[in-house]
C-alpha cells in the first residue's frame, strides 16, 4: 500500500514515531521524503527512524539530531549498528548547498553511514561519506541504494563511484541519444530534431513541476494518461501527445516560446521512445548544475558549426561576468543572447551572492543561539530555542523560494534578467537553457536586438553582457515595418503597469518610425552599417547612466582609422574601463574566424555627462577663438584679390559707358588691356578661394584634433589594456591554461582601488600606476596602459 503524507488541523502524522506533530516546513519535507523512501526505494518503516541523536556534536552547530536514519534491516536498527543512509531535510525551495550541510554530513560520518542525503523535496543531493575524516569538499553522487540491494556490497560500491560529473555526462549523452532517435526515425535535420527535443523537455518540465513528490514524466505515466484520454476523446480531438504539447504551449504562452500553430513534428512512437529514455531524470529535482551543464554540452555537440556563433565559450563568459561583477537588484541584459550563456552566468553569479548572504546569516544565528548557555539548558528550553531558530531559518529560506513573489530569488529571476535574439530557435533555446539552470527565462524574447520589446528599452539596464554578430551589415534599404510593431494590447497594458510611462516612450522607437530605415534610429548608422558598430550604440543606449557594458568585438574595432568617428562617439558617452585581447583559438572551436577582443565600458553618469559636455564646450570655444584670427587672415587675402577684381571690372564698365556717352570710337587697345587685367584677377580670386577653402579644411582638422587633445587632457583616465595568450580553450575545444582567471583578480583589485563602479563623480586625476601592480607572474601577459 502506498504511504502518503497525512495533514489535518495544522498537524502532520509521523509514521516513524506513530504520532501527530506540529506542521512545520521542514517537518513537511521530512514526511514527504519518508514516503519517497518507502514508495520509491522500498524501505520498511521498521528499518528507519527520525530525529536520531548522534554523538560527537560540537558547539555552534545546533542539536546533534539526524532527521532520518536508514539501516540495512530492522535487526541492525535494533542492535544500534551503523546505518547505511543519513538524511538531512530542509524547508522546500531552499537551494541545497554543500557548505550548508557539513553538519548533517558530520552526523552521517559519526554514525558510520555510507550515504548522506540532503533534500528539500524539489531538489535532492546525495554525498558519499568518507570514513575516518571530514573532507574539505563533499563528493556528490547520483543516488542512494534501493532496499533490495543494501546488502550487495558490489552494487553499493558501484553506486558510490557514480559521481555528479558522471551524471552530467550521462544526461548529456542521453539527450544526444534522443536526438539521434528523431534523426533516424523521422529524418529531421539536426536543428529540427533539436526543436522536437526542446518541445518534449518543456512538456516534461511542465508535468514534473505540477506533480509533487517523485512523479516523473515516465513512459508508464504517459501510457496511463493516454489510455484515460483516449477513452473520452472525440473523433476530431488531437492525439494525446499533441494535446500535451497544446497544454504546454498554454502554460508557457506568456513566454512566446512557440507559434500558436506549432505541433509536435515527430511520430508518437519516437515521442514515447524519448520519454522512456528521459524517464530516469526528474527535471524538477535534478540539480541545476547537472542538467544545466549537460544541456549546454548537448547544445555544443548539436549546433557546433551551423550555429557556432551563438555560443560564447564559458571561460570568456565567466571572465566577463566576474569583471562587471553584477549585484543583487541590478538589471541585466544581453540583446544578442544566443543560447543564453551570459544571462545564465549572471543569474547564477548573483544567485550565489544571495545564497552566500543567507548562509552567513544562518551561521550568525547559530552562533547567537547555540552558545554555551544553550548547552546547559533543559531539554524543553532547547526545543524552544530550536523553534525560534527554525522560524528564523524559515524566513531566510523563503527568500530563496522562486514561487514566493516577494523573495529575493524571484525578483532576480523575473525582474532582473532580460535578453533578445533575432533567431527564433536560439531565443527558445536560451529559455530552455535558463530553465535548466534554475530559471530567469521570462525576460528572454525572440526579437531584433536593435528594437525595443517588453522591458528591453533605453536607459534601463545596470549591466549588459553581449557577443553581437561580427562582420554582417544592416542594409540601407532595410526599413521598420508594421510587422515590427507590438500589437498585443493585453501585454501592452501589463507592461505599461510594470514599467510606467517609460514603456510608452519605448514603443515610440518603432511606432513613430514605420517606413524609415533601421539605420536612421542610430547616430552611428550614418557612420557605419556594421552590426557590431550598431550594437555598441544600442548597448550604450540601453544602459542607465553609470551602467556597465562588456562586449565581444573584432580586434581593433575602435582603433580602425575608418571607424574613428565611432570611437569618438563612444568616448563621448562612456569610459573605456578595460580592453582585453584574447587569442583567436578561443572562438575557432565555435566556428568563428575573427580575432576577438573583450571591451568593457562604463556609461557616463549624469554628472560625468555634464562634466564631459562642459569640457567639450570650453575646449571648442578656446580652439575656435584661437583659429578666428587665422581664418580672418586667410579671409583677408581672398578679400584683397576680390577687391582687385571688382576694381578692374568697374573700370571696364565705366570705360564702356564713358565712350558710349561721347559717341567716340572705343580705344580697343586699352579695353583689351583691361580685359587682360580682369582675367588675371579672376584667376587670382579662383586660386585664393581654393587656398581659403583648403585652409578652412585644414583648420577644421587641426581644430578637431586640438579639441580632442584638450578633452583628453581635462577628462583624463587610464585605460587598462591586457593581452592573454591562453584563455582556457584550444582550437579543438579542449581545456587548457586560462590566463583570464588571474587577470580578473588583478583587474578587480584595480577596479576596487579606483572605485570605478561608484557613481559619485569628481575630477579624478589618476596617478601613473606602477607597472608592477598590474604585471602578472612570469611567463604570463602583462597589462599596460593607453589613453
Amino acid at each position: 500500500m502506498k504511504l502518503e503524507v497525512q495533514i489535518k488541523d495544522h498537524k502532520i502524522f509521523a509514521p516513524l514515531q506513530n504520532k501527530w506533530l506540529v506542521l512545520k516546513p521542514e517537518e513537511n519535507v521530512r514526511q514527504q521524503y519518508i514516503c519517497r523512501l518507502v514508495n520509491d526505494y522500498g524501505f520498511a518503516l521498521d528499518q528507519m527512524d527520525q530525529e536520531v541523536k548522534v554523538s560527537n556534536s560540537q558547539r555552534g552547530q545546533g542539536r546533534a539530531m539526524a532527521d532520518i536514519v536508514i539501516w540495512r534491516n530492522p535487526k541492525d536498527k535494533h542492535e544500534s549498528k551503523s546505518p547505511i543512509v543519513v538524511v538531512e531535510c530542509k524547508a522546500e525551495h531552499i537551494t541545497v548547498r554543500e557548505e550548508d550541510y557539513f553538519q548533517g554530513y558530520n552526523y552521517a560520518s559519526w554514525a558510520g553511514a555510507d550515504f548522506f542525503v540532503t533534500s528539500n523535496i524539489k531538489e535532492t543531493r546525495i554525498f558519499k561519506v568518507i570514513k575516518g575524516n571530514i573532507p574539505k569538499k563533499l563528493e556528490e553522487i547520483i543516488d542512494i541504494p534501493k532496499a533490495n540491494i543494501v546488502n550487495d556490497e558490489k552494487k553499493i560500491s558501484d553506486l558510490l563511484k557514480q559521481t555528479k560529473a558522471f551524471t552530467r555526462d550521462e544526461f548529456s549523452k542521453l539527450l544526444f541519444k534522443c536526438h539521434n532517435i528523431i534523426r533516424n526515425n523521422d529524418k529531421l535535420s539536426p536543428e529540427a530534431a533539436f526543436d522536437e527535443i526542446s518541445k518534449i523537455l518543456f512538456i516534461k518540465i511542465r508535468y514534473e513541476r505540477s506533480n509533487t513528490g517523485s512523479q516523473i514524466f515516465s513512459k508508464e505515466n504517459f501510457k496511463k494518461a493516454k489510455e484515460s484520454y483516449d477513452q473520452f476523446k472525440s473523433k476530431d480531438a488531437k492525439d494525446f501527445y499533441q494535446n500535451l504539447f497544446e497544454q504546454t504551449k498554454e502554460d508557457f504562452k506568456d513566454d512566446d516560446l512557440f507559434e500558436a500553430s506549432e505541433i509536435i513534428r515527430i511520430r508518437e512512437n519516437s515521442f514515447e521512445a524519448i520519454v522512456e529514455e528521459l524517464q530516469i531524470y526528474n527535471l524538477s529535482t535534478t540539480s541545476d548544475d547537472v542538467k544545466g551543464i549537460a544541456f549546454e554540452q548537448f547544445l555544443g555537440r548539436t549546433f557546433r558549426g551551423e550555429l557556432g556563433q551563438f555560443f560564447t565559450p564559458r571561460t570568456v563568459v565567466d571572465f566577463m561576468v566576474k569583471v562587471l561583477d553584477p549585484e543583487e537588484g541590478e538589471i541585466i541584459c544581453d540583446p544578442c543572447c544566443g543560447s543564453g550563456g551570459f544571462l545564465i552566468k549572471a543569474f547564477e553569479y548573483v544567485r550565489a551572492k544571495i545564497e552566500q548572504e543567507i548562509h552567513e546569516e544562518k551561521e550568525r544565528i547559530k552562533l547567537l543561539y547555540f552558545d554555551e548557555a544553550f548547552d546547559k539548558m533543559p531539554e524543553k528550553e532547547k526545543e524552544k530555542v530550536d523553534e525560534i531558530v527554525n522560524d528564523l531559518f524559515a524566513k531566510l529560506n523563503a527568500e530563496l523560494d522562486i514561487n514566493n513573489e516577494k523573495s529575493r530569488l524571484r525578483v532576480l529571476s523575473y525582474d532582473c534578467i532580460f535578453g533578445t535574439d533575432a533567431n527564433p530557435r536560439m531565443s527558445r533555446t536560451a529559455k530552455m537553457n535558463m530553465i535548466m539552470h534554475g530559471d530567469g527565462h521570462g525576460g528572454v524574447h525572440h526579437n531584433d536586438g536593435l528594437l525595443n520589446v517588453n522591458g528591453i528599452f533605453e536607459n534601463r539596464f545596470d549591466v549588459i553582457l553581449t557577443n553581437p554578430p561580427f562582420g554582417a551589415r544592416v542594409e540601407k534599404s532595410l526599413k521598420i515595418s508594421e510587422a515590427d510593431k507590438y500589437t498585443d494590447e493585453a501585454r501592452i497594458i501589463k507592461y505599461r503597469q510594470r514599467y510606467g510611462k517609460a514603456y510608452d516612450e519605448a514603443l515610440k522607437q518603432v511606432n513613430n518610425n514605420i517606413g524609415k530605415p533601421l539605420l536612421s534610429l542610430y547616430k552611428t548608422g550614418a557612420m557605419s552599417t556594421l552590426t557590431e558598430v550598431l550594437f555598441i550604440e544600442r548597448c550604450l543606449n540601453l544602459l542607465k547612466p553609470g551602467g556597465r557594458l562588456g562586449i565581444v568585438l573584432p580586434e581593433g574595432v575602435l582603433n580602425n582609422t575608418n571607424l574613428q568617428k565611432i570611437r569618438d562617439y563612444v568616448e563621448g558617452v562612456a569610459k573605456i574601463i578595460l580592453i582585453t585581447s584574447i587569442p583567436q583559438d578561443v572562438f575557432i572551436a565555435s566556428g568563428a574566424t575573427v580575432k576577438p577582443s573583450l571591451l568593457f565600458f562604463k556609461k557616463f553618469t549624469e554628472a560625468e555627462a555634464k562634466e564631459y559636455k562642459s569640457i567639450k564646450t570650453k575646449a571648442k570655444n578656446e580652439v575656435d577663438s584661437k583659429y578666428l584670427i587665422k581664418v580672418a587672415e586667410q579671409k583677408e587675402a581672398l578679400v584683397m584679390v576680390e577687391a582687385e577684381l571688382n576694381t578692374v571690372s568697374k573700370e571696364i564698365k565705366d570705360f564702356k559707358t564713358f565712350k558710349r556717352g561721347l559717341k567716340v570710337q572705343v580705344n580697343q587697345e586699352k579695353l583689351d588691356d583691361l580685359f587682360e587685367r580682369e582675367t588675371q584677377s579672376k584667376n587670382k580670386v579662383k586660386e585664393a578661394k581654393k587656398i581659403y577653402v583648403d585652409a578652412l579644411k585644414q583648420f577644421e582638422t587641426a581644430k578637431e584634433n586640438e579639441i580632442k587633445a584638450l578633452i583628453k587632457q581635462r577628462f583624463d583616465y587610464q585605460i587598462p589594456i591586457a593581452e592573454v595568450e591562453k584563455a582556457g580553450i584550444s582550437t579543438t575545444g579542449s581545456v587548457i591554461e586560462n590566463e583570464l582567471e588571474p587577470l580578473e583578480v588583478e583587474f578587480t583589485a584595480y577596479r576596487k582601488a579606483n572605485k570605478l563602479w561608484e557613481n559619485v563623480i569628481e575630477e579624478v586625476k589618476y596617478e601613473i600606476i606602477d607597472e608592477n601592480i598590474f604585471r602578472m607572474v612570469a611567463g604570463e601577459p602583462e597589462i599596460f596602459y593607453g589613453k
